[in-house]
Parts: C-alpha cells; structure tokens; sequence
C-alpha cells in the first residue's frame, strides 16, 4: 500500500496514464462509439466523419485530465491504494483549521479547503499556482521546498483589505521532496495579532506623549519657584495653580487609561445585572449640572413614564453617558441646550433600549466622524487640551457598549451639532 501511495506521488508515467484514464473512461467511450455505430448504420452520419470524430473523442479522453483527479497525481480507475491515498489527501486537508492549498508535482493547485476558499476566493482548483496567488516569495518558497525542507514565510497583501499569513510549504510525505513531490501549503493569519501589535505601539507612543507635556510644564514650574520665583508670592500662587491644573490632566489621564484596561480584561463577558436606565440617566444629569451652569448649557431630559430595564453593569453604563454629556457640554454650543431622551420604541430587532444625546454646537465634519472612537484621536488636538479631554472618553465608551453587546452610533454635520446613538439588550 505505502508502494502504490508513492508511486501515485511521484507520477504515472506517460502512457501508463494515458491507459489509466481511458479505462477510467471506458463506460462513457463504449456508448458514445455505440451512438456513433448506430447513426452510421441510419445513413445520418457518414462512416468516415464518424470515425473521426470518435477518435477525436478518445484523443480527448486520454489527454485531458479529470476533474477529480486528486493532489497525488492519481486519476480514476487507478488501483485501488491511489485512490485511497487520494481520498486521504483532501480529507487531511478539509480537517485543517487554517487555509491549506494542495499542490501537484506541477505545482497546478489540486486542492483547497473550506478555509482557503474563504480567504482566497480567486484561487481555483486546476490552475497553476503562479496564476492565482502572486507572491514572489511564495514561488520561490515552493521551488525550495522542492528540493530540501520545508519553508515558512510571511505574506501581506493590502488588497482588498490588508491581511498578514504565515505560509508554511511541505512535502506531503517524508521523503517526498523533490520534483515529482506532492506540495501542502498551511497559511496562518496574524492579521489581527500585526493589528493588535500596531495599536499597541500607536497607543504606547500616545499616552507616552501625552504624560510627557503636563510632567515636562511641571519641571518647568518648579525650577521656576526654586529660582526667579522663590520668594515671589504672586508668582509662585500662580505657577502652584498652574501645577494643580496639570496634575488634575495627569491624573484624569491615567484614570482614564486604567479604566480601558479594566474594561480591555472583561471585553468578552457581557454584564447581565439587570439596569433602569431612566434614574440612571437623571443621575448623571444631575451631578453633570455645575459643569454645564459653567458654559449656560441646559441640560433636558426626556424619560418614558414606564421604566427601560437592560442587562449591564451599572458603574460602566454610567460613564459611558457621563462621558457622552459632558462631551456635548464640553463642545456644544455654549448657552444651548444638551437634549437627552430615553426611549423603549428603538426601531431595531434586538434592541430594547435607545439613549439619544444630542448637542447643538459646531458639529464635527464627515471625514472625522469614524475615527472619534479611536484613542487619542482629536479633531482639534489644541482645543480639547484647554477642555481638559484625554483623547479616550469616546475610546472607554465605544469598549464597555460593545462589551454589553450594544451598539454606538454618531451622527454629526458641520453647524448642525453632533448626536449620539446608544443601543442596548435586555
């Protein structure tokens, strides 16, 4: 059996095949031979005529190779250990849980599995390799593995969108290499793992950046009290309130950043305490109400007679709309009003809350709209400084919604103020 399976990788030769696949086929040539002698003999088509085109026919059968023809170069009515080895093939493949592409000795791709297919939908069975997936270095990886081991190599490709593979190339079999040898390629994606290591680094030299300006304006102001200001008492009054004021930034910082860490470690476990929205809502509002005195902002809320129950965390709902009001306080227009409405009725199967913020200010232009949940981002990096904004309120909002399997929505226009959309279960 481990003779007929070897022999089938490294290939039949040529008339052997040719022998092979016409018997496969013998069924199908014995009746159409039987038409062909049957329309002769009703005078419907020449001899001759007939003759040839049944040879042509059988030229067809031997050459042309049949589509079920497996990875090992084996085609049907081969023995019955080249077929068992054959099966044997595309099963290993299908039980692999990442893409795997099959290779002949040709290097024409004899197989894919469901993976494959999904990751690579132009790659077709039948084709050469080179046509299907462009990679230089994955052609070259194949010829190697031809001829020693085998070879693992990373891919990107950014279109249609961008994705990262680890490509491992191996002969099916030990001692299988060479030129006759059957190819197994295994790709891993590190899409998520390369995107989860870029945010990383982006967020490492984001917060590191943003520690650095208020620790750097403290050095700067107590060299100045330890020289020049020392004994003046306006000067160093003054400079003490400045310091307070960055110290209030550092620490709302790193509270911040605290908190997205703790909501990062619980991200897959949705909350399931059930939660009344509306006293939630009139809380906030309350303990919101110096704030938007400051900028005569109104705070109106809207809340249903019959109370709104979702399944959540209490402490995470509620800055996720605190958060979300004091930012309509923050960059609406001042001398407005921030409406707040609570409703039952969403529009949306599976919803059975809808918590709308709306704000009347300035609004946010379209191209910036998907990139405000994104840590750090600013549309005016200036101007949030002088609020006192870390750049992640809408980044912690945007974790513990997902987080209760809800969803987030912002809608805003230029002179038409921005509103805020947040959907929950029960």
């Amino acid at each position: 059996m481990v003779d007929e399976a070897q022999r089938g990788v490294t290939g039949l030769g040529w008339l052997e095949t040719l022998r092979a696949r016409l018997y496969g086929r013998l069924l199908l040539l014995l009746a159409v031979g039987l038409v062909f002698m049957t329309l002769a003999g009703l005078d419907i088509l020449s001899a001759w005529i007939g003759g040839l085109a049944y040879a042509a026919i059988v030229l067809l059968a031997a050459i042309v190779p049949e589509t079920t023809d497996s990875a090992s170069g084996v085609v049907a009515g081969t023995s019955e250990g080249e077929l068992a080895f054959a099966d044997a093939v595309r099963h290993f493949a299908d039980a692999l849980p990442d893409p795997a592409i099959v290779l002949d000795a040709r290097s024409v791709i004899a197989h894919l599995n469901a993976e494959a297919a999904r990751h690579f939908p132009g790659v077709v069975v039948g084709s050469p390799i080179a046509f299907t997936m462009r990679f230089p270095q994955l052609l070259s990886a194949i010829e190697a593995a031809r001829l020693g081991p085998a070879q693992t190599i990373e891919l990107h490709q950014t279109v249609p969108t961008e994705t990262w593979y680890k490509a491992t190339i191996a002969p099916l079999l030990p001692g299988a290499s060479g030129k006759d040898g059957i190819l197994v390629i295994t790709l891993q994606s590190l899409t998520e793992a390369k995107r989860l290591e870029s945010l990383r680094t982006d967020f490492i030299a984001n917060a590191s950046h943003e520690l650095r300006t208020p620790l750097t304006s403290l050095v700067g102001f107590i060299d100045t009290l330890l020289g020049p200001a020392a004994n003046d008492k306006a000067a160093r009054e003054r400079f003490l309130g400045l310091m307070r004021g960055q110290a209030s930034r550092m620490s709302k910082l790193i509270e911040d950043l605290l908190s997205l860490s703790r909501i990062e470690m619980r991200q897959h476990v949705r909350p399931t305490a059930p939660v009344d929205l509306g006293p939630l809502l009139r809380e906030v509002a309350e303990g919101l109400q110096t704030q938007a005195a400051e900028t005569q902002t109104r705070l109106e809320v809207a809340l249903p007679e019959q109370p709104v129950t979702v399944s959540g965390d209490r402490d995470e709902l509620y800055e996720v709309f605190e958060n979300l009001i004091e930012n309509a306080i923050k960059y609406g227009a001042d001398g407005d009003t921030v409406d707040i409405a609570l409703t039952g009725e969403t529009g949306r199967n599976g919803y059975e809350a809808l918590v709308s913020i709306v704000d009347h200010g300035v609004g946010v232009a379209a191209e910036h709209v998907p990139r405000l949940t994104e840590r750090f981002y600013r549309v005016d990096a200036e101007s949030s400084r002088k609020k006192k904004g870390t750049g992640l309120g809408l980044a912690i909002v945007k974790h513990i919604v997902t987080r209760h399997h809800g969803l987030l929505s912002i809608r805003s226009q230029p002179g038409q103020g921005t509103r805020v959309d947040v959907l929950l279960r029960k």
